[in-house]
């Protein structure tokens, strides 16, 4: 029994076989999806996929589209937190470092998202890139009640430590696959069973041996028993206790 607590399946990439590729994740034991929103003009395909019964999702809006944003977008968003309680997170919000030029605009609005997640004791689905210690540090400012998820966590054992102590959990993806993130495979090692969850981010994040490959959440019983090698401990036991945090970090149905 497998979550996967970040997948895109609301992108154009799946448009033409979405059934097929959810029926290939269920094949071998996804019961669950958990699909952040990006922009403000795809939240309706994400409020759509979370009709299924085995889709839970989240809104928010993402670093990487700047472009895409506008005038109004938080203010939308905060009513559609209202109008819509099956949203289960604020997210995927956040902050890329790699572009420098909208630094200062990721985050205004991500601070503006966290304030809206604070204020609805919601959790947060945090995209963090080369900005770790930035962000912990904001999150340790805001004490978050429902704390959140830092997805596809690619820091030290020292980071992850601290994103622990301020009630978050790390997101474990297609990089603990490629035998040279030995830093994150520290992490992993470090990491308490209830310090994690498991994750695609289909399309992207294509593991070690499917690169330039299109992603998919089938690809999440991969990253467990990847997950399993380096903690020394069978992927039944990860399933469980990755499940278990995803359950409990998102209030997923059992």
């Amino acid at each position: 029994m497998l979550i996967d607590a970040h997948c895109h399946l609301d992108f154009p990439d799946f448009d033409a076989d979405r059934e097929a590729v959810i029926d290939r994740a269920r094949a071998v034991g996804v019961t669950r999806f958990v699909v952040p929103g990006t922009t403000r003009k795809r939240w309706s395909n994400v409020l759509a996929l979370g009709e299924r019964d085995d889709v839970s999702v989240c809104l928010g809006l993402h670093p990487y589209f700047m472009d895409a944003h506008g005038e109004g977008d938080l203010d939308a968003l905060a009513q559609a937190l209202d109008d819509h309680p099956e949203v289960v997170a604020v997210g995927e919000c956040g902050i890329d470092a790699r572009f420098d030029e909208t630094l200062e605009v990721q985050w205004t609005l991500f601070d503006a998202q966290l304030r809206l997640a604070r204020d609805r004791a919601l959790p947060v689905v945090i995209h963090c890139v080369r900005a770790n210690d930035q962000v912990a540090k904001r999150l340790r400012q805001l004490e978050l009640p429902a704390g959140g998820l830092i997805h596809a966590f690619a820091g030290s054992p020292e980071q992850a430590r601290v994103f622990l102590d301020l009630g978050f959990t790390l997101g474990l993806g297609g990089a603990v696959t490629f035998d040279r993130a030995r830093r994150v495979h520290r992490a992993v090692t470090s990491l308490p069973d209830d310090g994690y969850v498991l994750e695609t981010d289909s399309p992207d994040m294509p593991l070690a041996g499917h690169q330039g490959e299109r992603n998919e959440p089938a690809r999440v019983a991969e990253v467990c028993r990847a997950v399993a090698e380096l903690r020394g401990q069978s992927a039944r036991q990860v399933a469980v206790a990755s499940t278990a945090a995803a359950r409990r970090l998102f209030g997923l149905p059992t």
